[in-house]
């Protein structure tokens, strides 16, 4: 399975659309604060296969064909790791249920499953990654 054995045995950093877009986008306001964190680190880092068709997407759509390009070059050189388990769906299936009060969606939930399962970092702007955080398994960087 993608990301098994990837961070031989240290915590990796599971990347949010929310993250990658700041990335991408220079002119974001969190691009700094998000970029500083993930040099932070020497990956790799994991991006869960749910959120894929949602950054690129917004990649296209808001910041054209180049940051888009961008974000697949950055996957088929190895430096993000598309990461999926199949034990991730009924935790996010948990998630999204025990939080129907937040704007928890099926791919936030993904990324805080494969977090817990990867050392418990997740790189990640929205407000629900931080409720989640209490509950001690995942911790919201930056």
């Amino acid at each position: 399975m993608a990301g098994e054995g990837l961070g031989q045995g240290r915590a990796l950093i599971v990347l949010d659309t929310s993250a990658i877009f700041a990335l991408l986008n220079r002119k974001d306001p969190d691009h700094e604060r998000v970029k500083k964190a993930f040099l932070e680190d020497r990956g790799p880092y994991l991006v869960p296969v749910a959120i894929l068709a949602e950054i690129t997407y917004l990649a296209r759509r808001r910041l054209g064909y180049e940051a888009l390009a961008s974000f697949l070059k950055e996957l088929e050189e190895g430096k993000l790791a598309p990461e999926y388990h199949p034990d991730d769906i009924a935790r996010a299936r948990e998630l999204v249920s025990r939080y129907r009060d937040l704007p928890l969606s099926f791919a936030d939930a993904m990324v805080i499953a494969a977090a817990e399962r990867n050392g418990g970092r997740v790189l990640a702007l929205d407000s629900d990654f931080k409720v989640v955080a209490r509950e001690g398994t995942i911790t919201v960087l930056p």
